[in-house]
């Protein structure tokens, strides 16, 4: 299972608590995680303050030489589909291919009126809008993008959502499906309801869809800076490195490939809980 992280902690309230990201992104690169992740939202809001992600990797890639570099997610349908071709193939070429698209439809209203983009409808556009960055990146469209990207028909994507709408534009148009917080039971739950839409979708047997799934965790011996109410947390209230080991270990067998750690810790300790996490963690897990 490849194992990623958050290069600043889940929530962050405060610009300045942004200021570390590369120093964070470097540590996790030299620790041996396999990725690094950034999310997507335009406004300050109940998930604190968000840096642009393709902004944000693009640093990081500069910063590092080997870490992978995933959006999780950026929201799809406030972006121009030529637009975010041409941003993810710049950064899929200058660092070297180690881009992941991971993209979402999005939830927060405020966002979609700020960006004077209708909220309604906003998944039928994204289908549209993956179809129209694959066919650029394939370079089959009657335009050429301006930077082709460095990976053969474009970089990995990554679907986020756990409705059987996103699930079937995960199977649709997808490499990978991205869940988020779920347990060994879960995973199993979803892995039947993608085998039952796959059957209605008609994708290629040979081009098996990867799962994957953002986790949050608060490893022991840390407190949590926020507590985000209604999510499973890695490990639960109380995790031991055996729990977090063991759950890890369940997800891997019923089909993980990739897990995206949130920290939720305070700032300053969230380089010592990327420690513990490479520590305690990553040589049972780590494919790097």
């Amino acid at each position: 299972m490849r194992l990623g992280v958050a290069p600043h902690r889940l929530w962050p309230a405060r610009e300045d608590e942004l200021d570390g990201v590369l120093e964070t992104a470097r540590t996790a690169e030299e620790l041996g995680f396999d990725h690094v992740i950034a999310s997507s939202h335009l406004l300050a809001g109940t998930a604190g303050v968000t840096p642009d992600p393709l902004v944000l990797l693009s640093a990081v890639a500069g910063a590092t030489s080997r870490i992978g570099l995933v959006t999780s997610v950026l929201i799809l349908p406030l972006y121009h589909p030529v637009v975010v071709a041409h941003q993810v193939a710049t950064l899929d070429r200058l660092s070297g291919g180690r881009l992941t698209l991971g993209v979402g439809t999005g939830w927060d209203t405020a966002e979609f009126d700020a960006a004077g983009v209708p909220f309604a409808g906003r998944g039928r556009r994204a289908d549209e809008q993956l179809d129209v960055v694959r066919t650029l990146w394939r370079d089959e469209a009657d335009v050429r993008l301006g930077v082709r990207p460095r990976t053969p028909g474009g970089p990995p994507v990554w679907i986020g959502g756990h409705s059987n709408a996103a699930l079937r534009r995960a199977l649709r148009h997808g490499d990978a499906w991205h869940g988020f917080g779920l347990d060994a039971a879960g995973l199993v739950e979803a892995r039947g309801r993608l085998a039952v839409l796959e059957e209605k979708t008609g994708r290629d047997s040979a081009r098996p869809l990867e799962l994957t799934a953002g986790l949050v965790l608060v490893p022991p011996g840390f407190e949590a800076a926020v507590r985000p109410s209604g999510w499973q947390l890695l490990g639960g209230a109380e995790p031991s490195a055996e729990r977090v080991r063991a759950e890890l270990g369940e997800l891997a067998d019923a089909g993980l490939a990739s897990c995206s750690l949130w920290l939720p810790v305070a700032t300053d300790a969230l380089p010592d809980a990327l420690g513990w996490v490479a520590q305690e963690i990553l040589p049972q897990f780590s494919e790097v």
